[in-house]
């Protein structure tokens, strides 16, 4: 999967999660840039992705969420865990 389709997917649920059809992310957002964004919002979020992928985020990745560059890295990895 390449990193615009997981940027793609990770757009989709977060405009679900936010309910906002313009919100446009971009590998530097973060949670500084979204309104809302608080820690029951990133719960929300982790779920929705761990879902979405088919994958299981360690605690470590989740603390290292910094921005949606992170997610990507984060979730490609989580990805390549599962297959190996």
């Amino acid at each position: 999967m390449r990193d615009s389709d997981i940027l793609d997917a990770l757009t989709h649920i977060f405009r679900e999660n936010f309910d906002d059809d313009a919100l446009v992310l971009t590998p530097a957002t973060s949670a500084r840039d979204i309104r809302g964004w608080d820690s029951a919002k990133l719960v929300m979020l982790i779920l929705a992705v761990e879902e979405r992928f088919n994958i299981r985020l360690h605690s470590r990745e989740i603390d290292s969420l910094r921005n949606i560059q992170n997610w990507i890295e984060i979730i490609e990895t989580a990805r390549l865990r599962n297959v190996g």
